[in-house]
């Protein structure tokens, strides 16, 4: 069966660095345009509410992303399994893993969705957010969000979705609604309505629920064989255990991520709404510098979960080499051309002068290390996308919890608050070898889900659609 768009991208042949970088660049175009309204946001919220919306805004995304992270996880999970699929060319199962995941997309949303409400003021408290208005403007912020989070849930998967086919194209489209969307309605909101925080939100999810649902609909027509349909439901029991074996470790670590996270924004937090408003922008600029590195991981997942499949792994070792060279290259390039530039972009969120040198201090702490953060990605990205999803997320807890927060606190005692970013680099060193040492051993070499799924394929016990 052959797909209808020229967007799909067969990675089992051809040269690696054209493969990544191909796939990688719309990806780099879609995080930027992310990353944007993103910071329409906060430029927004910086400019025409004050310091404290802008630190609230920032202090709930933590919460926001560490509550959704199951969910996500599970949808990574189904993404590499598309993506084996895919390389061995197995339709069927493609088309089983995208309706079980959908639904399960659709029965999880409600009870995540209450979780959040209920969860937002007692998280928010525990992350020492200061009752100086900063508390009550990112619990109306995180709400709405949780109320409207199956847009962002939904674009998530449809993106997920095409980048296991090699698609990195067309949710480009979906993002750029998104972002357009959000934009002009921020602006709407928030200065002809006067509708603060709250109208930040809305904007936030009217336009994920508007470009997931387009995604539906422009999937559905550009590849036929998928026919995407929220009703009736359908399930595949066994597609779900081993998206759920997949996606559980994944899930766990963006949890453990978030966290750790959460405990970092409380240190922050304890340092007053300037020092978090700081660190809010500041965060903002350092996301456009992780772009690249994002974009080659993911690039890098699509890549060797495609040839895991179509048990080309001679080519795996070639891939992981060019998502090394490439990331290393962009995160270094990028890295040194913002650092000189901190404080000019800083001014972009507040002109408060305790703002500025509070992110100024961020960037000039983190920016120098980025090669070890990309070198961390693509190692992990290498296991991903053959199916170990443990290593990955050991990995990820050593360096947070085992190395990152703890020295943050003790820098921070010890020389003060200033000194706390140099904890990222410490942290990525010992995630980078973790990753990496797990990576020269090799197990992840027998971690396919192909072979397993055919197995269960050719069982009588082989579970059939259930319709709800």
């Amino acid at each position: 069966m052959k797909l209808t768009r020229s967007g799909v991208m067969d990675m089992t042949n051809g040269n690696p660095y054209r493969l990544i970088l191909l796939f990688s660049i719309p990806l780099l175009i879609g995080n930027i345009f992310q990353q944007l309204y993103n910071m329409v946001d906060s430029v927004v919220v910086g400019n025409f509410i004050n310091e404290k919306a802008l630190a609230a805004v920032s202090t709930g995304f933590p919460v926001i992303f560490g509550l959704s992270s199951l969910f996500m996880g599970i949808g990574m999970g189904a993404t590499i399994m598309i993506s084996q699929f895919y390389g061995a060319k197995d339709f069927e199962s493609i088309r089983h893993t995208i309706g079980t995941i959908y639904t399960t997309l659709l029965i999880g949303y409600i009870p995540l969705a209450l979780l959040g409400v209920l969860c937002s003021d007692p998280l928010l408290r525990l992350m020492q957010v200061p009752d100086d208005g900063t508390l009550e403007m990112a619990r109306t912020y995180m709400v709405v969000i949780f109320l409207g989070i199956i847009g962002m849930l939904g674009y998530n998967l449809n993106a997920g979705i095409l980048q296991g086919f090699g698609d990195s194209r067309t949710s480009l489209i979906f993002l750029l609604i998104a972002s357009i969307i959000n934009t002009v309605l921020d602006l709407v909101f928030t200065l002809v309505f006067y509708m603060g925080v709250f109208g930040v939100a809305l904007a936030t999810i009217l336009a994920q629920i508007v470009s997931w649902l387009f995604g539906i609909w422009y999937i559905s027509k550009h590849y036929a064989f998928l026919n995407i349909r929220l009703f009736p439901l359908q399930f595949h029991k066994k597609i779900f255990a081993k998206a759920m074996k997949l996606g559980i470790p994944s899930g766990l670590q963006q949890v453990l991520f978030s966290v750790g996270i959460m405990t970092m924004q409380a240190l922050v937090n304890s340092y007053g709404s300037d020092f978090m408003a700081g660190f809010s922008g500041a965060n903002k600029i350092d996301s456009f510098a992780f772009m690249p590195i994002q974009s080659f991981a993911t690039a890098v997942t699509t890549y060797v979960g495609q040839n895991v499949g179509a048990k080309r792994l001679d080519r795996v070792k070639a891939g992981t080499k060019a998502g090394v060279v490439l990331a290393v290259s962009f995160s270094i390039g990028i890295g040194f051309s913002l650092y000189p530039f901190g404080r000019f972009l800083m001014q972009m969120f507040n002109q408060k002068e305790a703002v500025i040198d509070a992110g100024q201090t961020y960037l000039n702490s983190v920016l120098p290390f980025y090669a070890l953060l990309a070198l961390m990605f693509i190692f992990n990205s290498v296991l991903r996308g053959a199916g170990e999803m443990i290593i990955p997320m050991i990995s990820s807890f050593i360096s947070l919890w085992i190395a990152r927060v703890p020295t943050a606190y003790l820098l921070a005692h010890f020389y003060g608050k200033n000194a706390i970013y140099y904890s990222y680099a410490i942290g990525w060193t010992i995630g980078l070898l973790m990753a990496f040492l797990s990576y020269k051993r090799g197990k992840w070499k027998k971690k396919s889900v192909v072979n397993s799924e055919k197995e269960s394929s050719s069982s009588p016990e082989r579970s059939t659609a259930e319709a709800f």
